[in-house]
């Protein structure tokens, strides 16, 4: 398949802000690609070369990038810098010195997307004497031979600044699109050129009006590939292959055909946490395929998360009575696999982090039973003087550490606190029951005192008593308590209502640092005044205010300038004067007196008076506040005053 093809797809996909023409265009490119491309398409259109959870980085930065630009162009450093500083992006800056070199050689070949996808994964297998020449080569060599579009969209892959505005929301649906019927009062017919649209006023393909009616012109389609729906069970019995379209009785079933099969591909996506598997699975096999994703000791999973409640009447409202009520650790989660004897640690940002903490899987080979699992846990800093719980800042540190391993572990001891298991010796137990799965950790898991424990806990429907537990959660250093529904499933990356979080500060957020000022004076060397952002559905990063309050000069007194400008320095993207543009991948944690409306931001909101809490190194970008929360928040203060 031709790059330009997905390319054009990035083009249609960087014009539009709505979620629905954004998963038409997707569906489209999937439903086009040959099965032997799909998987790369699917990752570059995430932007990305490998899965989430694979260690390997393209490890290029904006200088290395900048100098192949400079062999494929033949233009000088200086004059690539100029035109990086007027356009602010150095994708677009390559377009445009490419456009330049193209009117003057009149020189052009075809990329494949093969070709592309293979020359960024080389990128990053080079390391050690010379890596750095041959990983220039391999940019150049696509940029040589890449139209002046082209090179945009391959500058911003090997950078992994996309910009287009991919979510996983948006992903997971076209592949429902592409590879399963059309379901009536989902999707409309276009007159005029008989394209499939979503509920949309205008055709993609025709610019055509829409009339969105439920079953409009039923009697047109051709009956062999109409499956007639009357109930849920007669598609769950169809052979879903023979059918282009779905028609239903009601608007009801109609939604539930529609569910059924964005569920399937869910489902799917939430056990293998790879959508380039579950869209070659969903195109080959179908519901069956999809069906068939399992679990696997090994691959991380992502964890299933909590949403927060303001007090401990509406945790009970959410989970329901009686409810497991546990201590809500100041730690960092921790999924722990075991196939074949191999143990492997995985943070929530699914970095393999097995290698930073050699004390932990001792403590797992020793105290936990099983030839194979998969483990949900939180480790926890403690104090190897005084034995007591250390906030995360305390040992944030072991999650990055390469280097002198042995000694942060003496230094920064970690408990490890068993809450969850989702798979025990080769049972999926995703969809056991709560209760069930805490008893089996009980059995499989032997404590040992600031080695490895089950996160205490206690199961009751008395308010008093929940509050009793609270205090003593608070008195021992934790952050509060967590309710959970004791017959509710496992939901991997979702925050769910069935597992709620209750702490004493409500309304925090947890926001990305895109961008930065130099400092002045003594702090000339530092970057501050930290510009903040929260992301929407389609994982666009939308700015929220600017943060240089509560941040340290020391280290040693919490989150200081330097640490943070260490952090942010390699994930530059542009300079423009002290102004810079950095990759959205540092999450930090905010407090602030109020959230306003305000035009100044993209997001449509601003904070008054933030105050920087933490850094939230365990956290990925994807999981920051979104924007629905923002004006959650926004509505809930509304109301106290």
């Amino acid at each position: 398949m031709k790059y330009i093809n997905l390319v054009e797809v990035y083009q249609k996909l960087d014009s539009t802000t709505k979620r629905l023409e954004k998963t038409y265009f997707i569906s489209e490119l999937l439903r086009k690609t040959p099965v032997e491309d799909l998987s790369r398409i699917t990752l570059l259109l995430q932007g990305k070369i490998f899965p989430p959870w694979d260690e390997r980085k393209i490890g290029v930065a904006s200088r290395m990038v900048l100098k192949a630009i400079n062999v494929s162009s033949g233009l000088s450093v200086k004059e690539i810098e100029d035109e990086w500083k007027k356009t602010g992006d150095l994708g677009k800056t390559a377009e445009n010195l490419i456009q330049k070199k193209k009117q003057a050689t009149l020189f052009s070949s075809d990329l494949s997307v093969s070709k592309v996808f293979d020359n960024l994964r080389k990128l990053a297998t080079l390391e050690g004497l010379g890596s750095v020449d041959q990983k220039v080569k391999l940019i150049s060599e696509l940029l040589t031979s890449a139209k002046p579009i082209e090179a945009r969209y391959i500058v911003r892959n090997v950078l992994e600044d996309l910009r287009v505005g991919v979510g996983a929301g948006s992903l997971r649906d076209a592949i429902a699109w592409a590879f399963f019927p059309k379901v009536s009062g989902i999707f409309f017919k276009c007159d005029k050129c008989n394209n499939y649209m979503p509920n949309i006023t205008k055709c993609l393909e025709c610019n055509e009006a829409i009339e969105n009616k439920f079953n409009k012109e039923i009697e047109k389609f051709d009956e062999k590939k109409v499956l007639k729906l009357k109930s849920i069970d007669e598609l769950k019995k169809a052979d879903i292959k023979k059918y282009d379209f779905i028609l239903c009785n009601d608007e009801n079933l109609a939604r539930e055909a529609y569910n059924y099969f964005v569920n399937a591909v869910q489902g799917a996506y939430d056990v293998a946490n790879d959508f380039s598997v579950v869209a070659e699975k969903a195109k080959v096999e179908g519901i069956k395929g999809l069906m068939s994703v399992g679990l696997e000791p090994g691959r991380p999973v992502k964890v299933m998360l909590a949403i927060k409640v303001k007090d401990i009447k509406e945790g009970f409202e959410r989970v329901g009575k009686p409810a497991d009520i546990e201590y809500k650790l100041d730690g960092f989660r921790l999924q722990i696999h075991k196939k074949d004897n191999e143990i492997k640690l995985f943070t929530r940002r699914l970095e393999n982090v097995t290698k930073q903490f050699p004390d932990v899987v001792d403590y797992v080979k020793h105290n936990i039973k099983g030839d194979s699992f998969i483990i949900d846990s939180e480790g926890v800093g403690f104090s190897p003087k005084t034995k007591k719980y250390l906030p995360f800042q305390s040992i944030s540190q072991r999650i990055k550490r390469k280097y002198d391993i042995e000694n942060m572990a003496k230094e920064f001891p970690v408990e490890l606190n068993v809450f969850d298991v989702i798979y025990y010796n080769g049972k999926n137990m995703i969809k056991t029951p709560f209760i069930e799965r805490r008893n089996i950790i009980e059995k499989i898991v032997k404590p040992a005192e600031r080695k490895i424990v089950y996160v205490k806990n206690l199961i009751t429907s008395d308010e008093k008593e929940v509050l009793k537990f609270y205090k003593e959660s608070l008195k021992r250093g934790n952050e509060g308590i967590m309710f959970k529904t004791l017959d509710a499933v496992y939901k991997p990356g979702a925050r769910v209502g069935h597992m709620v979080k209750f702490k004493p500060i409500m309304d925090t957020l947890d926001l990305v640092i895109v961008g930065a000022e130099w400092g002045e004076g003594k702090r000339s060397d530092w970057l501050s005044s930290f510009t903040l952002a929260c992301i929407d559905e389609n994982n666009n990063f939308l700015e929220i205010g600017k943060v240089g309050t509560g941040i340290k000069e020391k280290s040693e007194l919490g989150v200081s300038f330097s640490q943070l400008t260490e952090e942010l320095k390699p994930l530059i993207i542009s300079e423009k004067g002290k102004s810079v543009i950095v990759k959205p991948e540092i999450v930090v944690e905010i407090n602030y007196e109020e959230i306003q409306k305000s035009q100044t931001y993209s997001s449509g909101y601003a904070l008054r008076f933030p105050r920087l809490i933490n850094l939230r190194l365990e956290r990925s970008a994807e999981e920051c506040s979104t924007l629905n929360m923002v004006e959650e928040f926004y509505e809930g203060q509304r109301h106290r005053k």
